[in-house]
């Protein structure tokens, strides 16, 4: 048996929220390694919205997600998977459940904002019933070719945090980079067999990355399979395990692992931005929500001060560094 996992972010770049990064791992027989796993789970999953059919939806997060369709798929998809690999319990209910669940060092570190504390009360939404099935029909597709939903994890970078990250190395790729490491280095210590492939989307064009992976697993030993503009792959072992690692252009639209995590970090996102929103809105209802997103993210900041203009904010816990 092997684990497959991909690793996909949410919020690299907006002003605003928090940077998310997130791992979907499946443990399944070597011999699946190259399958098409759309084609394989396609009683329980499909890649288009078009005849979904009931099945969860798994795509690149842009797809899943947009403001006019809204978290309708993310969250549906993330709660039947959380249900499908039983992790800890039944789906989570609440904003708050959901990052206690996923994230619950940033879940801690939120209770510190103001804007926060409303975590608990903000419902997911869904359909319980709805993801109990999706959650079963999945399960039994899994089993059906010895599959099973090995791991659904995250790191919420909030705002905070990320600032404090981003003045400790100077530079946001390089905190990014360290994140994704620190959940390959989690999950492949959690134990279960010792062969893992990662996946993982390309960070910024980038072709080499051998000197940060040594840089972030010092005492691995790394072999370079291949570098190219397609794909970047290493060899690496450490922990008496066997690690590849595949950089892949791309990634977030062609494997349905980074797929999963593309959406599990959309969904956490937006869910802490959810929070943001009501949080302010309940202050001024005549403030129009924001995404974070750069352009809007300056308008929500000018509305801030323009609207509550005794309002008071550490900059530091809303504002993001660049």
């Amino acid at each position: 048996m092997v684990i497959l996992a991909g690793i996909d972010e949410a919020g690299y770049g907006p002003l605003l929220g928090p940077l998310v990064v997130s791992v979907a791992a499946l443990e399944m027989p070597e011999r699946l390694l190259r399958a098409d796993l759309w084609e394989l789970l396609g009683k329980a999953v499909a890649k288009e919205k078009k005849h979904l059919k009931g099945r969860l939806l798994i795509t690149d997060s842009k797809k899943a997600y947009t403001p006019s369709s809204g978290l309708t798929h993310l969250r549906r998809t993330v709660l039947s998977c959380l249900a499908a690999s039983n992790q800890d319990g039944p789906p989570p209910e609440t904003a708050g459940q959901l990052l206690c669940r996923l994230c619950p060092d940033a879940a801690s570190r939120l209770t510190a904002y103001p804007w926060h504390h409303n975590l608990d009360r903000i419902p997911l939404a869904d359909n319980p019933q709805a993801v109990r099935v999706a959650a079963s029909v999945l399960d039994k597709t899994l089993a059906e070719h010895e599959i099973r939903l090995h791991t659904l994890a995250a790191r919420c970078l909030d705002v905070g945090f990320y600032n404090q990250r981003v003045a400790a190395v100077r530079n946001k790729s390089r905190v990014l980079f360290g994140e994704l490491c620190g959940l390959i280095s989690d999950l492949v210590r959690g134990g279960g067999p010792d062969s893992f492939q990662f996946i993982i989307d390309r960070q910024g064009g980038r072709v080499r990355y051998e000197q940060e992976l040594l840089r972030m697993f010092p005492q691995a030993c790394l072999a370079v399979i291949r570098q190219d503009e397609k794909m970047s792959s290493y060899e690496m072992g450490i922990h008496n395990k066997q690690i590849r690692l595949h950089f892949a252009a791309g990634a977030d639209g062609r494997f349905l692992p980074v797929c999963l995590a593309s959406m599990l970090s959309k969904y956490i996102r937006e869910v802490v931005m959810q929070s943001q929103n009501a949080y302010f809105l309940d202050l001024c209802q005549s403030l129009k929500p924001t995404a974070g997103y750069w352009q809007d993210g300056q308008r929500f900041i000018r509305d801030l001060s323009e609207k509550l203009p005794d309002f008071t904010f550490e900059s530091q816990q809303l504002i993001r560094s660049l």
